[in-house]
């Protein structure tokens, strides 16, 4: 028999988001964070991004410069995404208290002496089309920075950015997973140019790896990556056959216990055909730069998006179970746990229990775990406000809205 129409209701089914399974990941991971491409930020511009469990609020002077300050005002805490920008100030939507460019109040909307209570601010830098915010669990100063990149071709970055479950390590992490590389995004084959070189917040690798195409057959792409910290990977793809050299930033953030945003940023060229004069050589590189961009682009994001799925429902484990082919994903971890708060002290037995601490912003008690990396413990909230996502999130994909150019 079959169901009644009243009784005929969808019931929830396949898996749960990583954001919703009822643990928490991670930790935040300490350092440079990007929430918002430089284009987002035109002068004036006030705009709010969530990082690590909270709002900041970022804004451009009337210079250019840049500022990230936390989010509510210190007179009446009045949220500072909703004022605007006066010249060389932020001026509070509630009493019209006004902040300057080093986060002092200079006055106060009643002409009365303003008090000293500055913002609260947060480390800042604008490179490589994006802006990087630095946090810190316990407060500390930048000790490393984001590297201005090089780039290639002559026309504008294309960029996307999405929302989902995860955390931000998995997709760091995924540069150094060979295995993925022929079972997810199907190259017949990958091979390392040799060792993962690590130097302090830096890793550098480079891979090889071979596919073949109906038209062009077997050809080989060659791949460099540079990564900084748990947020920045700058990936380099040269594909000799076709002369194609394109310039992949991808740039993870975490924004909330096991949630995540993720930025992509293209740009490409190909290289001058050699057996033709230098004009012609030039023009014909252009035109089809031209041409191709925007399929290059889809194909690039068609790429990473295949890992959207996994990593929205992924949950991290430690130690990994790992075998032959997998890539050198143990050492990256080794590397990995210096933008962690260091692991817990456990309490004397005779203490009757185990020493557990809460991770940076994740409202969830953790342990640690081998590799001295912490484990979290089941039970933490799975969002910032505890709820099991953010309203009319879509589903990870590509993106709905059509991709835009940057204008840097």
């Amino acid at each position: 028999m079959g169901l009644s129409r009243k009784y005929g209701t969808a019931i929830t089914e396949g898996p749960t988001p990583a954001d919703v399974a009822g643990q928490a990941a991670l930790p935040y991971p300490d350092g440079w964070a990007a929430v918002a491409f430089s284009e987002e930020l035109t002068r004036g511009k006030v705009l709010t991004r969530p990082l690590a469990g909270e709002d900041v609020v970022l804004y451009r002077l009337g210079t250019g410069a840049l500022r990230a300050v936390k989010p509510y005002c210190p007179h009446l805490g009045a949220h500072l995404g909703l004022g605007r920008v006066d010249g060389e100030d932020l001026v509070c939507p509630f009493h019209l208290f006004a902040f300057g460019p080093d986060g002092a109040c200079v006055r106060t909307g009643y002409e009365t002496a303003p008090p000293r209570s500055p913002l609260g601010q947060y480390p800042v830098c604008e490179v490589n089309g994006a802006v990087f915010v630095w946090r810190h669990h316990d407060g500390r100063a930048p000790d490393w920075t984001v590297p201005e990149w090089h780039v290639v071709g002559h026309r504008p970055a294309r960029s996307g950015v999405w929302e989902m479950a995860g955390h931000a390590q998995e997709v760091i992490e995924n540069s150094v997973d060979l295995g993925h590389f022929a079972t997810l995004h199907g190259w017949r084959r990958a091979e390392t140019g040799g060792p993962v070189r690590y130097d302090g917040a830096e890793f550098r690798l480079s891979m090889r790896a071979h596919e073949s195409a109906p038209v062009l057959g077997e050809f080989t792409v060659d791949v460099r990556v540079e990564g900084y910290g748990l947020a920045a990977l700058h990936v380099d793809v040269h594909t000799p056959r076709v002369g194609l050299r394109m310039c992949t930033t991808v740039l993870p953030t975490a924004i909330g216990p096991n949630r995540m945003q993720l930025r992509q940023l293209n740009r490409l060229t190909f290289d001058e055909p050699a057996r033709l004069p230098a004009p012609l050589a030039r023009a014909v590189s252009r035109a089809a730069t031209r041409v191709l961009d925007r399929a290059v682009f889809k194909a690039s994001c068609a790429f990473t998006a295949a890992d959207f799925p996994v990593w929205h429902h992924k949950q991290y484990v430690q130690p990994p179970r790992l075998a032959h082919g997998d890539g050198p994903i143990g050492p990256f971890r080794r590397w990995a746990r210096r933008f962690y708060p260091p692991q817990p002290v456990t309490a004397p037995a005779s203490a009757g229990r185990t020493g557990t601490h809460p991770g940076p912003g994740s409202g969830a008690e953790v342990t640690p775990g081998a590799d001295g990396i912490p484990s979290p413990a089941p039970g933490g909230s799975s969002r910032r406000d505890g709820t099991p996502g953010r309203v009319g999130a879509p589903e990870p994909g590509l993106p709905e809205r059509p991709e835009r150019p940057s204008p840097h």
